[in-house]
């Protein structure tokens, strides 16, 4: 991403509704943790972040969206928002994966080379994403994010090294982690994503129309509009 890259980026999927603005170099950030209360408190955190940084939505580049999974009502309201403003300033909008998030500010706080990210998808599951870094210090995706229920991650035991956990996940479903300890190195007290990290990931080549935007539905019942009763 080039230093002169002006970006918004947002995030509500998860506890956290987390906005951050670069005007090259220079990130202005918000970034709270209140559950049912970003509808409320994302707008008035965008507003602050662009007058902070004396820009206007019409200087930027793109919008980063933070774009689950997570949270379906979450996503939702990070996703129409985008759509939004993008739309309204003739924008594209950067999707990057929210559990990626989480996975870069782990590697940055940490010499661990793998990092295991799960979030609560409740009904005794987690989104899982794993990652391994990569020659930029970066996350590297190492098989497509998926659902995960309370039993053995096997993929975990085809690495040669430890995993570090992070995610808010793992704290919410303690035996995950036990049925997974043999291969678990260490324990982030990263526990949901950040828009700054955000911004770190965005690349502009893969800015998308705002007509285009799936969030990440990977419970598809959960996604699907409920079908009409019969009277």
């Amino acid at each position: 991403m080039k230093s002169t890259t002006k970006l918004l980026a947002i995030d509500t999927s998860s506890v956290a509704c987390t906005v951050a603005v670069s005007n090259g170099d220079t990130v202005v950030e918000r970034h709270t943790e209140q559950p049912r209360k970003h509808t409320h408190l994302l707008m008035p955190m965008i507003r602050e972040v662009l007058d902070e940084s004396g820009m206007s939505l019409t200087d930027l580049d793109a919008i980063v969206l933070g774009n689950g999974p997570g949270s379906f009502i979450g996503m939702r309201i990070a996703a129409s928002v985008s759509q939004g403003l993008a739309h309204g300033a003739g924008l594209n909008i950067i999707p990057v994966s929210s559990l990626a998030a989480i996975a870069a500010e782990t590697l940055d706080a940490s010499d661990a080379e793998l990092v295991a990210v799960a979030q609560d998808a409740h009904m005794n599951e987690v989104y899982l994403g794993l990652y391994a870094r990569d020659k930029d210090n970066l996350p590297r995706l190492i098989a497509s994010e998926y659902l995960q229920g309370q039993n053995v991650i096997k993929l975990l035991s085809t690495r040669d090294q430890m995993f570090i956990i992070a995610g808010q996940g793992w704290r919410r479903y303690p035996e995950l982690t036990a049925i997974n300890a043999q291969w678990i190195g260490g324990q982030s007290k990263v526990l949901y994503p950040r828009a700054a990290w955000l911004l770190t990931l965005a690349d502009i080549a893969n800015a998308i129309k705002p007509k285009d935007v799936e969030p990440a539905y990977l419970r598809k019942k959960v996604a699907e509009l409920p079908r009409a009763r019969k009277v």
